[in-house]
């Protein structure tokens, strides 16, 4: 039996989270819900400065919130995943999970 995409839609595939620091960022903070800047950085092997712009789409996107404080007299900046961007995170698995089941081979 072959299967056909018609019913799949590339468009449902959000963007802002498909890049491979950003889907990174969202499914550790998933898990996790809230992360320091640096175990987030540790985590995902990128520099301070590439952490920092695919944040930055992440909370123009409305998915993630950043929370810039202290601990003790050191910076400390904490990671929240947002409503939204929870999920908007489920919406991009459920449209994966599509897109995989649809060219899975035939029943």
């Amino acid at each position: 039996m072959t299967r056909t995409m018609d019913n799949f839609d590339i468009g449902q595939i959000d963007d802002v989270i498909h890049g491979r620091v950003r889907l990174g960022i969202m499914a550790y903070l998933s898990s996790a819900g809230m992360a320091d800047f640096t175990a987030l950085r540790t985590h995902l092997g990128v520099t301070d400065g590439n952490l920092s712009t695919h944040l930055r789409k992440l909370e123009d996107a409305g998915y993630v919130v950043q929370d810039k404080g202290f601990a003790g007299r050191r910076p400390l900046t904490r990671l929240i995943l947002t409503d939204s961007g929870r999920s908007a995170f489920i919406a991009y698995l459920d449209a994966i999970r599509r897109l995989v089941d649809q060219n899975a081979p035939g029943d």
